[in-house]
């Protein structure tokens, strides 16, 4: 029944380490899924997920935290860019932390990542046939984020972060083909997203881009009724979710090494204590 499931990962910036945990927990009890989907900080989760480095998350992210080349205000006032991308996405996959591309591409799972188009403001999403070899980028334009980091141009799209069109990836991931699927969330049980205050500024700075000020606009509403709809999913018994059993005590823009591993930890611990009904809810 494995070859039935797949596996949806939210975003989240930093957040992201609460799902480094989780996805730990299964590299060590080698449990993997024939497709996996997931945008921003979760599909770059993934990545090392798939291509099987036990512990590389952790240090690309908790232990880099402090490092101001991978975020800081430093970055944001000299190049526009809170997030180091060069640093994230090409130091240290190919000097600091090399990753395993090899067993990543020789993998059978099939991966796809999400991003969303800046003209149309839709979703765009990109196996490894339509990537290839340039994970990377894909995995770079899909953790963009409006403001604090620039736009991607990708196979003559213009790319953002794939969080804003299509924050938790389920019904990509049913239309594929996947009718169960366990949901990693980001988010305690009860979270809402509400509306932003600063659209006037989205026009300012993004004003060729009609598309996606509307899906920023209505982003709120596009993941509050995921949420929903993922609520009805649990109770048909079509999708496990595993979100924070604790109160989030981390931000998207978090550099405190001490609370992203207790984060980190928290994931880990999720993992273990749903592994039976995991394994149950895969069998059944």
């Amino acid at each position: 029944m494995l070859n039935q499931t797949g596996l949806v990962l939210e975003g989240g910036g930093m957040r992201g380490v609460y799902t480094a945990g989780i996805l730990e927990y299964f590299l060590e009890q080698e449990l993997f899924f024939p497709y996996v989907i997931g945008v921003s900080a979760g599909a770059c989760n993934a990545a090392s997920y798939l291509s099987k480095q036990k512990g590389r998350n952790k240090a690309v992210t908790v232990n880099y935290a402090s490092d101001p080349r991978y975020i800081s205000w430093r970055n944001y006032f000299k190049n526009r860019q809170f997030f180091g991308m060069d640093f994230i996405f090409d130091e240290i996959p190919n000097k600091h932390v090399p990753y395993h591309y090899d067993v990543f591409y020789n993998s059978p799972s099939e991966f796809v990542v999400g991003t969303t188009d800046c003209m149309s403001g839709q979703p765009i999403y990109f196996n490894k046939q339509d990537y290839g070899s340039d994970l990377l980028t894909v995995l770079r334009a899909s953790s963009s984020l409006p403001f604090i980091a620039p736009e991607i141009r990708y196979q003559d799209k213009i790319l953002l972060d794939g969080g804003i069109s299509d924050p938790i990836p389920i019904k990509k991931a049913q239309k594929d083909g996947f009718k169960k699927n366990i949901v990693i969330l980001t988010r305690n049980k009860g979270y809402l997203k509400k509306p932003s205050k600063f659209h006037f500024l989205v026009n300012r700075k993004y004003p060729n881009y009609t598309g996606l000020q509307q899906s920023l606009r209505t982003r709120y509403q596009i993941y509050n009724e995921t949420l929903d709809y993922l609520e009805k999913e649990e109770e048909a018994g079509s999708v496990l979710i595993i979100r924070p059993s604790e109160p989030l005590k981390v931000g998207r823009m978090e550099r405190n090494p001490q609370r992203l591993e207790a984060l980190y930890n928290q994931g880990y611990r999720d993992a273990k204590a749903s592994m039976h009904q995991i394994v149950s809810y895969i069998k059944g």
